[in-house]
């Protein structure tokens, strides 16, 4: 929100320099963003003064120059070589001085330099007024009729005023602010200063020529409406200082009556709305809601479907305007409009909100209505409107004004204790202070007792509603570097911090998947029933369907991450990147039980090859074990070591494993089937894991245990078995640990051979086992009999053939 400094000095006295009103509305919650200078003509008239031709003759090395003094308030004249046929002795002219950057109207801007121009030295330069932005003429110098001393500042004759704008980050709570008087008001009682509002005494109604009949049916969504008509007005271009505060804060001017409006909004944070009255059909204006679906074309010139609950501002016959949020085509204030019907309503917020919203429309009034207005400013504002009217347009009131307000919104009536304020502060607060603050911000003190009071808020004040708010309001007038930090301060919560805390988690696994050459992709929510279809491993009655889908391709909810997985993956394979890593944090979403239910997951995708093409090692394809690898490095990662493994049973895989964590499945991953792929128009080979994120973060160990190494030397035996094929490695791991846990430190397997030297239902192992003692260094006799009793439990259990 843009506030211009020089309308704010229109309600309250400010001496104090931008910087310093900065630091003030920021430290009492009115955050500043930013500063900038706004001028009526580019540069503001900057380094340009007021001067006196002394003298004037011909230039001797140039027929068509002249030879100047020119008198500019300094000590010296300033000699000027000037190429205008009017100069002459004794003429007030305006002068660019050397340094000044002057912005010729159609031309780039340039900078006045010290020159010597054929021979002869200039020193500034007599200005034309399109030289200096004024106009387009160039016929001549500007010669002008003052009396005002040479070297005034030229901005001060032509009555120009730079303006500092200040742009405020106004937070939705605070809706009070939304104004330039709402902005004042924190002043007032920040500098102890009056605010002063324009007056509306002299309003007086003229005659009854236009009287308009109001009815509001919807008092819901329009607690208050208040209007009045006005005849003979004259539209037309707006003076220039309504254009000037306008432009200011970013607004373009259309006219002098919806200008006027405009001003009113952010002068006083009171949106209205001006009508041309002969729109008006049987003089008749109606407040309520039209039915579902109803067409009506905005000022943008764009056909909207209604809904049911957009309230809407009509004539006997049709709409005319959608309350508090945007005009309609047929009824604005145009260049040959002279009745007006002036609106100043108060609004639902709820109502405006949701309206806004279903329409896509942000506008300065909605943006106000929606947050929560003044209603008790309504009649106020309106004659503030109607007497800026009669003096820039003329016509005439024309009829009495029209105020419809049922049911009055009444104050907030809080209970506020000392000692609470005291507490919640940390600091004692002298009551005369909390008395001075609270009835400075308009909130009214009763029933004052040595234990507290009752504060009397008034409504336009959404935000203060409870005991809390009266505090906060204390004290951020009193001010947080006012409040003195105990050397012994400590704090005390209600809860305890979470010691999982699964955004942090997520950054750390984001971390590790990044550092294993992972890239993250976020992909949409929405999905196309199609992927659900033959797919045993989806239920397709868990669908969440889309009633006002977009599409067919997104006319359901995601039950897997797969296929929009796979859809990256192929866009990426036809631009040519074709070793893929990729992974995403998402949700799923089913229909259980008539209930619906949102997961959290992990994908996990890998394809192509391992590596790109190097001399110095070679490639090879992506296989299963290079995600098994990762996947059982986030285990590890999690402090998850006590898992068991299944084959999977899914037709979403071509093969793969399911990895139980107390017996309740926390990953699926293998190779994708080949029909799933396709259903994305993926050829190769992708690999996949679908990781139950929540599960995973609930198994997040958060509490670890450090043992130092080992002072004694790790041995390595290996050994080479034949099994059956249906036997994993896994099973291999956990007999090791059965017959040894204490000494087995690690497994690994370094060869596998399946050919026509075995059995055709054989493969051949080649295992490394890891013996370590924590106490002592390991014997060859104890290391042989570890080895003889691992062995004899592969031979009994998996029908090893231990090659030696």
């Amino acid at each position: 929100m843009k506030i211009s400094l020089n309308w704010l000095k229109e309600y309250i006295s400010l001496n104090e320099s931008t910087d310093e009103i900065s630091t003030l509305l920021t430290a009492s919650g009115l955050e500043v963003e930013g500063l900038e200078e706004v001028d009526t003509v580019p540069g503001g008239l900057r380094g340009l003064v007021i001067g006196e031709v002394l003298t004037s003759e011909k230039h001797p090395n140039a027929d068509k120059l002249s030879l100047t003094t020119v008198d500019i308030g300094t000590e010296e004249a300033s000699p000027i070589v000037c190429g205008a046929p009017n100069v002459a002795a004794g003429q007030k002219v305006v002068v660019a001085t050397v340094g000044a950057r002057l912005y010729p109207a159609g031309h780039e801007p340039f900078v006045i330099k010290k020159a010597k121009i054929r021979g002869e030295a200039s020193r500034g330069m007599i200005c034309a007024e399109d030289e200096i932005g004024l106009g387009n003429t160039h016929e001549g110098i500007m010669v002008l009729d003052t009396d005002l001393p040479n070297g005034t500042p030229a901005a001060k004759y032509f009555d120009m005023e730079s303006d500092q704008v200040i742009e405020i980050g106004l937070t939705p709570n605070r809706a009070d602010g939304a104004s330039h008087v709402g902005v004042a008001r924190d002043l007032k009682v920040l500098l102890n200063r009056p605010l002063t509002l324009p007056s509306v005494d002299s309003f007086v109604i003229d005659n009854h020529d236009r009287e308009i009949k109001v009815s509001v049916e919807n008092t819901e969504a329009c607690p208050r409406y208040s209007s009045l008509t006005m005849t003979n007005v004259e539209v037309k271009e707006s003076p220039d200082w309504l254009k000037q505060r306008l432009q200011a804060i970013g607004i373009n001017p259309t006219n002098n009556v919806v200008d006027i409006t405009n001003y009113v909004l952010h002068s006083l944070g009171q949106p209205m709305h001006a009508f041309d009255a002969d729109a008006i059909t049987a003089d008749q204006v109606i407040v309520k809601t039209m039915p579902e679906g109803s067409k009506f074309t905005t000022l943008d010139e764009k056909e909207r479907n209604l809904a049911a609950r957009d309230l809407m501002i009509c004539n006997a016959e049709e709409g005319m305007c959608i309350a508090g949020v945007f005009g309609g085509t047929k009824s604005g204030v145009k260049n040959n409009t002279t009745n007006v019907f002036l609106e100043s309503a108060y609004f639902s917020p709820a109502y405006i909100r949701k309206t806004a919203q279903v329409h896509q429309l942000k506008t300065d009034a909605s943006f106000r209505y929606e947050r929560g207005t003044d209603p008790n400013i309504t009649v106020y504002a309106l004659k503030y409107a109607a007497l800026l009217i009669k003096e820039l347009a003329g016509g005439q009131i024309s009829s009495e004004i029209s105020d419809i307000y049922p049911e009055p919104i009444a104050d907030f009536e809080v209970n506020v204790k000392y000692a609470n304020v005291t507490r919640l502060i940390g600091q004692e607060i002298g009551k005369d202070r909390i008395s001075e603050i609270l009835t400075g911000l308009d909130i009214q003190l009763e029933n004052v007792t040595e234990e507290g009071f009752k504060a009397i808020v008034p409504p336009y004040r959404v935000d203060v509603q409870r005991e809390a708010d009266i505090v906060e309001e204390i004290l951020r007038i009193y001010g947080l570097n006012n409040i003195t930090i105990d050397e012994h301060l400590s704090s005390s919560f209600l809860s305890e911090f979470t010691q999982k805390d699964p955004d942090n988690i997520q950054k750390e696994t984001t971390r590790l998947l990044a550092g294993a050459g992972f890239n993250e992709i976020v992909t949409n929510s929405l999905t196309k029933d199609g992927y659900t279809k033959e797919i045993n491993a989806i239920d397709e009655g868990q669908n969440v369907h889309i009633l006002n889908y977009l599409s067919e391709d997104l006319n359901v909810m995601r039950q897997d991450l797969l296929f929009h997985g796979l859809e990256v993956i192929d866009r990426n394979i036809k631009r040519r990147q074709q070793n893929l890593s990729l992974f995403e944090f998402g949700s799923t979403y089913h229909l259980i039980n008539q209930k619906y239910v949102e997961r959290s997951r992990l994908a996990l995708f890998i394809t192509g090859e391992n590596r790109s093409e190097h001399w110095l090692e070679p490639k090879r394809a992506i296989h299963f074990h290079d995600l098994s690898a990762i996947v059982l490095r986030l285990l590890n990662k999690f402090g998850i070591d006590q898992y068991d493994t299944a084959d999977i049973e899914s037709d979403l895989f071509s093969y793969g494993i399911t990895i139980r964590v107390n017996k309740k499945p926390l990953v699926q991953l293998g190779k994708v089937n080949a029909n799933q792929s396709q259903k994305a128009d993926v050829k190769a080979e992708v690999f996949y894991a679908d990781i139950d994120w929540a599960y995973l973060c609930k198994l997040y160990q958060t509490e670890f245990t450090y043992k130092p190494l080992s002072k004694f030397p790790e041995v390595k035996r290996d050994l080479s078995l034949v099994i059956d094929k249906s036997i994993k490695f896994e099973d291999i791991r956990k007999l090791s640990l059965k017959y040894e846990r204490n000494l087995v430190n690690r497994i690994n397997v370094f060869d596998v051979y399946e050919g026509d030297k075995i059995d055709e239902n054989k493969k051949a192992y080649a295992i490394s086992f890891y013996l370590q003692d924590q106490e002592k260094t390991l014997t060859d006799k104890v290391i042989d009999k570890t080895m003889k009793r691992l062995m004899g439990g592969f031979e009994r259990e998996l029908g090893a053939i231990i090659r030696k």
